[in-house]
């Protein structure tokens, strides 16, 4: 991406056909038949794959300025691949945008491994050159312009004028000297709202005018796997947005009470789903089963479980912020499905009135 966006770089590729300095692994551009520790019979194209051309796959992109292949096998490539680097150099030095020059290595310590060649030269001139054939696949040195980008402006003024913080609703407040901060971990399946949950427990403090982070875990995560979310909520400034022990953890799956269920701080909280049946809590820790699904169709909405989870959040008051930040949450949450807005808030509100009637 740096190569296609034509970033002011200059890239040097060491290319020894072997990841050398971790064990002598099986690379990207190990040569066929080439052996390694990972595939000690020899690289197999028909199971492994053919070897990587970095040069060539370049080359395809617009922006690159300069892109060549170089040896370190004798005199006469040794000075062609100073005169590479040194160009290369240049036009980062000028500002024309990205160079990229590969420079095909030998890797003694492995060599005597890889079934080829045990002589450093040879090896490279003989085997890596007609795999990797050299020579200067471009360059635009002459004809590019300097590259003037605007300077990227990440001031506290600039990043409030494009997250529209003077707009952002500030209707309830927290008094200051009577805030308590609170770490929340939120984990479940991908597709149950964990995310989502958690983004609306974040503007329920952004609302408050509180400080808060919300850090997410997802990735390959997402979807069928354990993912989850931290948020930390302070009326000073947050350091670090990781929360190591939580106050609450509103587990949603069995998987995530295991993992993070020895963490919790003691005092602390665990909200988890009754659907996961009787679980045992660490010493000092308070468990709660919330029947999310059954509180959400008696509220009147199948798909607002996450609500009700919101909901028991708020009347829990492990997070110090008032109702009116919970309900702006909600109008926020909603604010592309403003029909929508009403219904979650009265579930929210059931919800609550469950914890008051039902938590002791």
């Amino acid at each position: 991406q740096a190569a296609n966006r034509g970033e002011k770089i200059a890239v040097f590729f060491v290319n020894n056909t072997v990841y050398g300095m971790t064990g002598g692994q099986m690379a990207p551009t190990t040569l066929v038949g080439e052996k390694t520790v990972t595939c000690p019979n020899g690289r197999d194209a028909s199971s492994q794959g053919y070897p990587l051309h970095m040069c060539e796959l370049l080359n395809n992109l617009q922006a690159p300025v300069f892109i060549e292949r170089v040896a370190l096998s004798d005199p006469a490539n040794i000075r062609k691949a100073r005169a590479a680097v040194r160009k290369a150099i240049e036009i980062q030095r000028d500002g024309k945008g990205y160079a990229f020059v590969e420079v095909l290595s030998p890797c003694p310590t492995n060599m005597e491994k890889n079934g080829i060649s045990n002589d450093a030269n040879a090896f490279i001139n003989d085997f890596m050159t007609k795999e990797f054939p050299l020579g200067n696949f471009r360059d635009l040195s002459k004809e590019r312009e300097p590259v003037v980008r605007a300077t990227s402006d990440f001031s506290t003024a600039s990043l409030e004028k494009a997250f529209d913080i003077e707009n952002q609703p500030k209707t309830a407040t927290v008094p200051l000297a009577d805030f308590q901060s609170s770490q929340v971990k939120i984990s479940g399946f991908g597709g149950q709202g964990v995310l989502s949950l958690g983004t609306m427990l974040t503007q329920a403090a952004t609302a408050a005018g509180m400080k808060v982070s919300w850090y997410p875990s997802y990735g390959p995560e997402q979807r069928g796997g354990t993912s989850n979310c931290s948020v930390i909520i302070d009326d000073k400034p947050i350091g670090s947005p990781v929360v190591y022990h939580p106050d609450l953890l509103v587990a949603l799956n069995r998987p995530s009470f295991d993992k993070f269920k020895d963490d919790v701080k003691k005092g602390g909280v665990i909200m988890y789903d009754a659907i996961m049946g009787e679980m045992t809590m660490p010493e000092g820790v308070k468990g709660i089963a919330v029947p999310a699904s059954e509180l959400a169709h008696q509220a009147g909405s199948d798909r607002a479980a996450n609500t009700v989870m919101f909901g028991v959040i708020l009347a829990l008051g492990i997070t110090h912020l008032p109702a009116d930040a919970f309900k702006e949450a909600i109008a926020a949450s909603f604010a592309k499905k403003p029909k929508l807005i009403p219904l979650n808030q009265q579930v929210l509100d059931f919800a609550a009135n469950w914890v008051k009637n039902t938590v002791r």
